[in-house]
């Protein structure tokens, strides 16, 4: 679930437990997580709501001056039902800490190691996780879209497997593109494969 930087702050300071979207159908449920900024975001509920019934206090909660901010807001596609949704923050992004992690022991090395290879042997593109990690530390802050043309990768693809070093909290997002962590600076210079 997608939330704005304020809105997300809102939740982390707990000034906002509200959000309201539209969909065909609900895309989250009570009980499931995100992640938004440096935030787990847990849904606390999950309810349909007629638009026009709105209230001054649904907006506060939802960090709105008033029920027109949030009608406004939810004009992209009105055929689709408006949902109320619950939130709140229930802990720092665990990869925050993660990626700060760069005492690495020789176990943990190995077992970055082993986890990079099982990626690579499953991707239908061929071995990608040592060339993006080396891109990225050459290339950091570069558009994401040039380094995917570099490695010969459609963007979106590109994207999706860098995420999938953030979760091993190898590499961090900048405002444009990214850079190798201070555990993923670790774990490249120490891997030989």
């Amino acid at each position: 679930m997608l939330l704005t930087a304020a809105v997300a702050r809102g939740v982390a300071d707990g000034s906002v437990d509200l959000a309201f979207r539209r969909w065909g159908r609900p895309r989250i449920r009570p009980g499931s997580s995100f992640i938004a900024l440096t935030h787990v975001i847990e849904v606390t509920s999950l309810e349909r709501v007629d638009p026009a019934q709105l209230s001054t206090e649904d907006a506060r909660r939802a960090g709105y001056e008033d029920a027109d901010a949030i009608r406004a807001t939810l004009c992209v596609n009105t055929d689709n039902p408006t949902y109320r949704i619950g939130l709140r923050c229930i802990g720092e992004d665990p990869r925050i800490a993660l990626r700060a992690d760069d005492d690495l022991s020789d176990d943990a090395v190995a077992e970055i190691r082993s986890r990079l290879d099982r990626m690579d042997t499953r991707s239908e593109h061929g071995p990608w996780t040592r060339d993006t990690l080396a891109i990225i530390a050459r290339r950091p802050g570069v558009v994401s879209t040039e380094l995917a043309v570099e490695l010969g990768r459609d963007r979106a693809g590109f994207k999706n497997d860098v995420t999938k070093l953030k979760k091993l909290g190898l590499t961090e997002s900048l405002e444009v593109g990214y850079e190798l962590s201070p555990r993923g600076v670790e774990f490249l210079r120490r891997d030989v494969t």
